[in-house]
């Protein structure tokens, strides 16, 4: 496994267990929710930049897509 590879693993659980604590969901309902409105998708392509970012940004922008695709938390 490469380096970048490791830290962006890394990087998704601290999104998703946040994201979790925000919305006082369990992480696998945060994981869940993420992966169905495409959460996990724009973490994965943006990855560059968000991991740049503030916490409270990203997870701002999580809730953001997932709004746009559906999701309504």
């Amino acid at each position: 496994m490469s380096q970048k590879t490791f830290w962006k693993i890394e990087y998704f659980g601290l999104c998703v267990n946040a994201f979790a604590r925000k919305f006082r969901l369990t992480p696998q309902l945060a994981h869940n929710y993420l992966q169905k409105y495409e959460g996990l998708q724009f973490l994965n392509e943006f990855y560059d930049v968000e991991h740049t970012l503030p916490l409270a940004d990203t997870l701002e922008s999580l809730q953001k897509i997932c709004a746009r695709n559906g999701g309504s938390l």
